[in-house]
């Protein structure tokens, strides 16, 4: 019987596809173990930071201190006062004369300083995503969820009144607080807002975020 030898041809493009074949056979098994890493990695941040979303719905009013860094690194205090959904209260150190206040629906920035008292409509403002109610991480809003050693940065966006503005929240990983937020202009100016001696779960007065519409007039 005659014996049939493999053309040289033939035995070339067989190698040739083996190595091809070992070669992404190789790689696959390189990426494979990465990729299964990086969905866990990002199952455990999801994880946190709904977990971080749902213990800030839970708490419905704060008190503290605040310290104020503008975008040309200008400094101001005071004492702020928070009540979920909508409401919040500004109240600034001397020598400043500014108070921002929030009713739910509109925002008044007052400077005596000035004598300018400006209203803005809550929706229309990066505030009002602070102010929500809670912050659902499926929605459109949320720009970027990010997991550090000791903070989770979670960056919420809408367009505003301002432009496209953003705020960035970050929350204490391990206590789940809040520790500060940063306003995100059109521009990529920031201006961050870092609070302290915080109390959560109080009870406030309707005064402390009433607006007085009827000396808009005056």
């Amino acid at each position: 019987m005659k014996k049939t030898e493999m053309q040289p041809s033939t035995r070339l493009t067989l190698t040739r596809r083996h190595f091809i074949g070992a070669v992404v056979a190789a790689g696959a098994a390189s990426i494979a173990p990465a990729a299964v890493y990086a969905q866990a990695a990002a199952a455990i941040n999801s994880n946190i930071a709904q977990a971080i979303a749902d213990h800030f719905a839970s708490i419905k009013t704060m008190k503290g201190g605040f310290l104020q860094i503008g975008p040309r690194g200008d400094q101001m205090s005071g004492s702020f006062f928070i009540q979920r959904p909508g409401k919040l209260r500004f109240n600034y150190d001397p020598p400043s004369r500014m108070r921002v206040i929030s009713d739910g629906n509109n925002v008044q920035v007052i400077n005596d300083q000035t004598r300018t008292n400006n209203m803005y409509q809550l929706s229309k403002t990066p505030l009002s995503l602070l102010l929500a109610n809670k912050i659902d991480l499926s929605a459109d809003m949320v720009r970027s969820v990010e997991n550090q050693s000791d903070l989770t940065r979670i960056t919420l966006g809408n367009h505003t009144v301002f432009g496209d503005a953003t705020i960035a929240m970050l929350f204490d990983s391990k206590t789940y607080d809040l520790r500060q937020w940063t306003v995100i202009d059109p521009q990529g100016k920031t201006t961050d807002v870092i609070i302290n001696n915080v109390k959560t779960n109080l009870s406030f007065d309707d005064s402390v975020f009433k607006i007085d519409y009827a000396g808009l007039n005056r």
